[in-house]
């Protein structure tokens, strides 16, 4: 992995004179690919709608260009002018530096200076000879003239033409083939996953167009507003000042303030004094707070998909390698890599590097935060998902998979025995915990409001098949029961089958509940179903099994047949069934069942 990061890298870097032209040729597509489209389907053609974009685009640039060198041209001529402002701001801060620390510092400056030209040691004769000495020049006949002088100049004036050459023209032939260009990848992708790729080429190109469009609006329209800001204040060169708060505005973060380190060096030569300094911060202050917290989130909607931290070592990344332009192409280069990453299967770890979306799941991040004991943490998960789900869902999705998880971890000895209890008590003090908030609502029962007015009561008795894992998952089936209509009792864990026959002779239950959470454990489950239906065989027992993906009809067959009446892998199943229980009790003509050493009536 690390080789083939390396050979990537390095590929993109030696490659930037060719792949900086095509990333730019690229973005610029998608960007204009939409109008190509709509001009296409009013039966223009698609070569003339090429054309007539392309062409449309490199006028544009070149008049935006045109206007701002002028204006450059015009700042160099003007700037004698204003330079005895800047010397009167000059001359002030010396005078409030004057006896100040500037001063003093100034000052001990020059005293070492002092000493160090008087600890000078005059010279040695063999010192002033070779001082003394003329250094030889060798006078060369230049010869006539050579491409490589004419190359030392027109190089670096060439080799940025030839690039916007270009892009110009990978722009206009990829606005041109862009369907042969489809067709040739999805050609590669292979036939089975035809479906699968125009999918993801379809959805990842309008995600992409979309982005780069309101992007280029949005900047677009935070120049407009800063030109005409600076020009109502006063400031020379407006424009010239808007539209490079248009181009620096695509650098995350930094750019919108890169751009005012311009305009304010303007306002502090243009006047005398610091009021139009503080109204050019005010003003970018203002216009970016509102782009960044208004109409960014309104246009983008949650965002661009890139999480802040990913995006700014993109940012650091991108123009390391590709120096200023890749520090400007960053932001749209990164959000491309992260939509190509959430629609291409291979290219899936863009997605949850970059991405903005969790790389984990609430319930693995639940039971990731349980296993780093920060329970504070994991009741905060629990609590923000009870603003968006019941609290029976947040208990089915949530906590029973994190006992689900302890369990199996115990099962490979990824953790001990001590381990399984802290973390069954910390998930039994979550769900008690959630239990309590008002948030919570009402808790999801099956009985009618008919059967809830008779009054009808039921006697349930839970009981752990081994360990606190079964223990915590009979709490939350206890929180989630109607009070009203249910009276709930939880037998010790470490109770024997004789002490559990005593307390089933005493309380005598009209169901008994096992708790027996996945994986493994059938085998206890079983034998302790089979040994309360031979003392008790009118009596009805409910395994929980919650939580199970092993073979389920298996372990129901093997459980049924110990003398279970139902077998639920659901916690909500079992809590709809034993909350139906309170009505049926009491209605004239349902069946009582004898609990104690009663028989069964299959009536």
């Amino acid at each position: 992995m690390l080789l083939g990061i390396a050979l990537v890298v390095g590929f993109l870097f030696l490659a930037r004179p060719v792949l900086i032209p095509l990333a730019l040729a690229l973005l610029i597509t998608f960007l204009l690919a939409p109008v190509v489209t709509w001009l296409t389907r009013r039966r223009l053609g698609r070569v003339p709608s090429a054309t007539l974009v392309t062409l449309a685009a490199l006028s544009l640039t070149v008049l935006v260009g045109w206007g701002i060198a002028r204006q450059v041209g015009a700042l160099i001529e003007s700037y004698p002018q204003y330079e005895r402002n800047i010397n009167a701001k000059i001359a002030g801060l010396r005078w409030v530096g004057r006896e100040g620390t500037v001063e003093r510092a100034r000052n001990v400056a020059s005293r070492v200076q002092r000493q160090l030209e008087r600890a000078d040691v005059e010279d040695t004769p063999e010192e002033a000879e070779v001082r003394r000495a003329q250094p030889v020049r060798m006078v060369v006949d230049p010869g006539p003239f050579r491409i490589a002088e004419f190359w030392s100049f027109a190089g670096p004036i060439l080799a940025p033409l030839a690039a916007a050459a270009l892009v110009i023209v990978l722009v206009f032939f990829m606005l041109m083939g862009r369907e042969d260009l489809r067709d040739r990848f999805i050609a590669l992708m292979g036939e089975r996953q035809l479906a699968q790729t125009t999918r993801a080429l379809d959805d990842a190109g309008s995600r992409i167009s979309r982005f780069l469009m309101t992007q280029l609006a949005i900047n677009a329209s935070f120049g407009v507003v800063v030109g005409i800001g600076l020009f109502l204040l006063g400031i020379p060169f407006a424009a010239l000042w808007g539209a490079i708060a248009f181009v620096l505005r695509y650098i995350p973060y930094l750019g919108p303030w890169l751009a005012m380190l311009l305009p304010l060096s303007m306002a502090l030569l243009v006047t005398s004094d610091w009021s139009a300094s503080l109204a050019v911060v005010a003003l970018f202050a203002v216009v970016e707070g509102v782009t960044n917290l208004l109409v960014e989130p309104m246009l983008y909607g949650r965002g661009i998909g890139v999480s802040q931290p990913a995006l700014l070592m993109a940012v650091a990344f991108w123009t390391w390698l590709w120096g200023p332009v890749g520090l400007v192409l960053a932001s749209p280069l990164t959000v491309c890599l992260v939509v190509l990453g959430r629609h291409a299967p291979n290219l899936k770890f863009l997605d949850t590097l970059l991405g903005d979306r969790p790389a984990l799941e609430p319930q693995q991040r639940f039971y990731q935060r349980l296993l780093a004991r920060d329970q504070d943490e994991a009741a905060e998960i629990a609590d923000a998902e009870l603003e968006r789900r019941t609290l029976p869902e947040i208990y089915e999705s949530l906590l029973v998979p994190a006992l689900n998880a302890v369990r199996q971890d115990a099962r490979m000895d990824r953790i001990e025995e001590s381990g399984v209890q802290q973390l069954s008590e910390a998930v039994r003090e979550i769900a008690e915990a959630l239990a309590r908030q008002p948030a919570a609502g009402a808790k999801m029962t099956q009985t009618t409001e008919e059967d809830a007015l008779s009054g009808a009561r039921i006697r349930l008795l839970g009981i752990p098949s081994r360990d606190a894992a079964d223990e915590a998952a009979l709490a939350m089936l206890a929180a989630l029961l109607p009070e009203n209509s249910c009276d709930w009792t939880v037998a010790n864990r470490a109770q024997d089958t004789q002490d559990l026959v005593s307390l089933i002779e005493r309380e005598k239950p009209d169901l008994v509940c096992v708790a027996s959470i996945p994986p493994g454990g059938v085998t206890h489950a079983r034998h302790l179903c089979t040994r309360l239906h031979a003392r008790f065989p009118g009596m009805r027992i409910v395994i929980g099994r919650w939580g199970s993906t092993g073979d389920r009809e298996r372990e129901r067959a093997q459980l049924l047949s110990a003398g279970a009446e139902r077998v639920d892998v659901r916690l909500l199943d079992t809590l709809r069934f034993c909350s139906g229980l309170a009505g049926d009790s009491e209605r004239p003509g349902a069946s009582a069942r004898p609990v104690a050493m009663g028989t069964f009536d299959p009536t």
